[in-house]
């Protein structure tokens, strides 16, 4: 279960059950849980949490100090949840000091291969990152959220939930929840309503979903104007809640 040409540090913490591969080296300061398995030539380091049931590939590095300069050895921290898979060549960071101090992963997430998060990234549950999708610090990626390969996201944009991304997007801009963007730089072009009907939304939701786009990106309304139409929208269509909650908390200003 665990390969002879290993580097495990003694004080590393791990499950009884966790696999890990040849020539992997897990560091000091690494938690890693039960039915997690460890591919060969991982990198394992810093103050690094990995909960159950996650599948590494090889060549990873985890967990290694942030690119950033201001960076001074500060024990911050990466957290990675349950049932994630992570494909070859990943790249998370720690977090930093000038933010909450932790990268933070949830729980089933599909992560492919050669995907950066950078520091202090805050990545939600059941994500899809396709190949090469690169994530700059301070981002924040909401549930549902699907990344098509080669998506470049500028530091700290934050990603709504259940979005997709057209491969090769370069976003400079918040994306709202439920939007289909793409192109450099992205544009919007519809709503997400394949993912939201795969995911249970009745119909009702989905065309209420649908207004609230039209109201957004073509009813020629300014957007202090759409935000109180979609408020309104919300109190008979709850699932515009969170769309009118994200569109008010914008830092960036939203992709439109």
């Amino acid at each position: 279960m665990r390969h002879p040409t290993a580097i495990i540090h003694p004080g590393a913490r791990l499950a009884d059950d966790v696999e890990i591969g040849a020539y992997s080296i897990i560091g000091e300061h690494v938690e890693i849980g039960a039915g997690t398995h460890i591919g060969p030539h991982v990198v394992i380091g810093g103050h690094t949490r990995i909960g159950n049931n996650n599948r590494i590939f090889q060549f990873c590095s985890l967990g290694e100090i942030p690119q950033d300069k201001k960076y001074a050895d500060e024990p911050t921290r990466l957290e990675i949840g349950d049932n994630n898979t992570i494909r070859e060549f990943c790249t998370f960071n720690l977090g930093t000091a000038q933010d909450a101090g932790v990268t933070r992963v949830g729980n089933n997430n599909w992560i492919m291969a050669y995907v950066h998060f950078a520091h202090d990234c805050q990545i939600g549950n059941h994500t899809i990152f396709a190949n090469n999708a690169q994530l700059a610090g301070h981002v924040v990626v909401d549930d549902y959220a699907i990344l098509g390969g080669f998506t470049v996201v500028h530091q700290f944009c934050q990603i709504g939930g259940h979005v997709i991304t057209g491969m090769g997007t370069i976003l400079l801009q918040d994306i709202p929840p439920y939007v289909t963007v793409s192109g450099n730089p992205a544009a919007p072009h519809g709503t997400n309503s394949e993912g939201l009907k795969r995911r249970g939304f009745s119909s009702g939701a989905v065309m209420a979903i649908k207004r609230a786009y039209k109201t957004l990106y073509k009813s020629g309304l300014s957007l202090e104007q759409a935000k109180d139409a979609i408020l309104e929208q919300a109190a008979e269509h709850p699932e515009l809640n969170v769309l009118a909650d994200f569109l008010n908390h914008s830092q960036r200003g939203i992709v439109r």
